[in-house]
């Protein structure tokens, strides 16, 4: 529940369940940014995700810049639980794709730390409405022990993600297993060319964006945040 990093005014959402929309101002139709949550979050724990200061002001930094911002409540409880996650996401893309106040064809969706899995799917098979993807302080690969199916690897997956841009933001003080699991995707997207945008945070913590209330810690939500609306605007 800390604070996010950025002031933002408060957005009353609009909620329907999985998803919370942040909407701009102006009738539309606009693009969209689906923030989708880390995990595994405890089931007894509350309130969930979508309705954390930290994703409350995603959500409304997104619709302060002309986006609409829509928060995923997905249900990763545990590893076992991305299969589920994964299609409470495709539901959620579904839902947002086809409001009339929404632009189907200019969707982003950003993924934070151990809901990265869930990108493997949009990384594997871009749709041709996805402009960008983007990761903040993901978990890449699974940790040893982590009984998870091989499909929600993006380490892998970014070998198939063609011209898909794909915006990437690191943690310098990352946990060093998540460093590496991001490591590695770097070097998997090199190798096949990728478009792959680094925005690096050298003084940032995992979860820096609650954690590190510093310049550095906004301006480079900002860094990623432009970078993702160049694609869609």
């Amino acid at each position: 529940m800390n604070p996010f990093v950025l002031p933002v005014d408060q957005i009353v959402p609009e909620s329907r369940d999985p998803i919370d929309l942040y909407l701009p101002e102006g009738e539309g139709p606009h693009p969209a940014i689906v923030f989708v949550h880390g995990g595994p979050v405890p089931v007894e724990m509350q309130p969930s995700p979508r309705h954390w200061p930290m994703f409350r002001g995603y959500g409304a930094l997104a619709a302060s810049r002309g986006a609409v911002g829509v928060v995923v409540d997905h249900p990763l409880h545990t590893p076992a639980d991305y299969p589920a996650s994964a299609a409470t996401l495709v539901t959620a893309l579904a839902t947002v794709r086809a409001d009339p106040r929404v632009d189907p064809d200019r969707i982003a969706v950003w993924f934070f730390s151990g809901g990265s899995p869930l990108s493997a799917d949009l990384l594997r098979e871009p749709p041709a409405w996805l402009r960008v993807l983007a990761l903040t302080y993901p978990l890449l690969e699974p940790f040893p022990g982590m009984d998870v199916d091989a499909v929600y690897r993006p380490v892998e997956a970014v070998a198939l993600a063609g011209a898909l841009p794909i915006v990437l933001t690191r943690a310098g003080r990352e946990h060093p297993f998540v460093a590496g699991t991001v490591a590695n995707f770097v070097a998997a997207a090199e190798a096949v060319k990728a478009d792959l945008r680094i925005v690096d945070v050298p003084n940032g913590r995992h979860s820096f964006d609650i954690l590190d209330h510093t310049d550095e810690s906004r301006e480079a939500v900002l860094a990623a945040l432009t970078l993702v609306l160049d694609e869609l605007n």
